[in-house]
């Protein structure tokens, strides 16, 4: 038998290795320590989680929990096939499909907060005191109710960045009115649920997760493409709340400290992240800058002109020339897997004396630093993978920006065009350098679904074509001296 407090320090000790690995995941230099702390404390909570509730802890209760052999083998059978699931799903799901893995693995967050409510109401698996069924309804109720939302959301989420639904935004007539009335009636609910005896009220509870997995939907439904990075990240901060809630509800202190970490996290990333998009954090939420996730139609759809095109040999002679470089990557580069080949050339760029610099936007990609992650895989040296605060000031300086599979983030209508779906978002001023390559497939709209004007500018240049295969071939040319 294990002591109590051996149990009781371990939660403590993978409560402290959870911060840390946050406080690691803060910085591409340290984000692999960050993991392993992650990982670590993790393997630590599950160990000793294990250890509690098949009654292996001296000194705990574990009366409700798992005790005859056959349990304990279902629940060793599930642990270990959800950890294969996992293993093969992390494994087989490349970088530009990381935001849709994300988004669903939110789902499970949430639907395993409802399924453990549901089963906490049926059955309590702690200790219930006299009269003390009203606070336990609360936490069932609210894990029950955050769970249901986040499900909702992230499946929704999930299929909006998979292109399996379109990006664009339900804008139902009356929408904040419908999501009033919608939480109204889940308090009422629970006015009802609250005061009742465990197990013996399921109606309100019952209609309740159907209503609040009505919200989750809709909430989702009414946010466009421009804005999914946000709705990834804030339905990460939900997943956290509903662990929480489950927390208070088990009576388990490691899953609130871990469910308040990520919630806390995820909210403060969503702010930041509206903030850099010069977006309100609570008119996203509800809804209220959709825009058509990449239709077409938005600000300017008009003709703007001829566009000025480069082959891959005249790309490779303005980088020969050029003494400073910004390259901005994009959903296009994470699309192509252009990453590699690209380091590759930034190393030869800069081993030839060139300054050779990324300019990273917040919401570039389909996740929150999804950028960032591409460009360590590929080995790029951190210390020249720029924030668009740090180097949006250093454009107009600059002999040569390459644009690689980016669109609404280097957008100039933001600033120009007050009519623009996209107005007022900050943008890196690429066209402000000397010359601007663009590298596309075609002059599609971006995952916002505005038409981009620095196409059509005096010195931007379009090299169209498949990102590694252009990115390889100029490679091949710088080369060849």
């Amino acid at each position: 038998m294990i002591p109590a407090g051996a149990i009781i320090a371990s939660y403590l000790v993978a409560g402290v290795l959870f911060i840390l690995s946050l406080g690691g995941l803060s910085a591409q230099k340290t984000a692999k320590r960050g993991n392993l702390y992650g990982i670590i404390g993790m393997l630590l909570a599950i160990g000793a989680t294990t250890l509690w509730i098949t009654g292996n802890a001296e000194g705990l209760n574990t009366e409700a929990l798992l005790s005859d052999s056959g349990t304990k083998t279902a629940f060793a059978a599930a642990i270990g096939v959800g950890a294969l699931i996992g293993g093969v799903m992390a494994a087989r799901v490349g970088m530009t499909s990381m935001p849709e893995l994300v988004a669903i693995l939110h789902s499970f967050v949430g639907l395993a907060a409802v399924l453990v409510g549901l089963s906490m109401y049926s059955n309590p698996s702690v200790d219930v005191a006299e009269k003390g069924s009203f606070v336990l309804n609360i936490e069932i109720y609210l894990d029950v109710f955050i769970g249901a939302i986040t499900f909702t959301g992230s499946v929704l989420a999930f299929l909006k960045l998979r292109g399996s639904v379109s990006g664009k935004p339900l804008t139902l007539p009356g929408r904040h009115l419908i999501n009033i009335l919608m939480v109204a009636a889940c308090v009422w609910l629970a006015i009802d649920f609250v005061p009742s005896d465990v197990n013996s009220n399921w109606e309100p509870l019952l209609w309740m997760t159907l209503i609040a997995c009505v919200i989750g939907f809709h909430m989702v439904a009414a946010i466009g493409g421009a804005d999914m990075p946000v709705v990834v990240s804030m339905l990460n901060s939900y997943s956290g709340w509903a662990a929480a809630a489950a927390g208070f509800m088990l009576k388990n202190d490691l899953l609130i400290i871990t469910g308040a970490l990520v919630g806390s996290s995820g909210a403060i990333l969503s702010y930041i992240m509206c903030r850099a998009m010069n977006r309100s954090f609570i008119s996203v939420i509800l809804g209220g800058f959709g825009t058509d996730g990449g239709g077409g139609g938005g600000s300017k759809s008009q003709d703007q002109g001829e566009v000025q095109t480069f082959d891959v040999g005249e790309a490779v002679e303005a980088m020969r020339e050029a003494s400073s470089i910004i390259i901005v990557p994009g959903y296009g580069m994470a699309v192509a897997q252009a990453q590699h080949s690209l380091s590759q050339a930034v190393d030869f760029l800069r081993d030839k004396g060139k300054e050779v610099r990324f300019a990273i936007h917040p919401v570039a990609g389909r996740l929150p630093g999804h950028m960032n992650v591409l460009l360590a895989e590929a080995n790029v040296d951190y210390n020249i993978v720029l924030e668009m605060e740090e180097i949006n000031d250093d454009f107009p300086e600059t002999d040569l920006v390459l644009v690689i599979g980016a669109n609404d983030i280097v957008n100039p209508d933001a600033q120009e065009d007050p009519a623009s779906p996209i107005a007022g978002m900050p943008v890196l001023e690429v066209w402000k350098s000397e010359t601007t390559i663009v590298m596309k497939r075609s002059m599609g709209t971006g995952y916002a679904g505005v038409q981009n004007p620095l196409f059509f500018k005096d010195n931007t240049r379009m090299l169209f074509g498949d990102a590694k295969a252009v990115v390889d071939q100029l490679l091949t040319g710088l080369r060849q001296e």
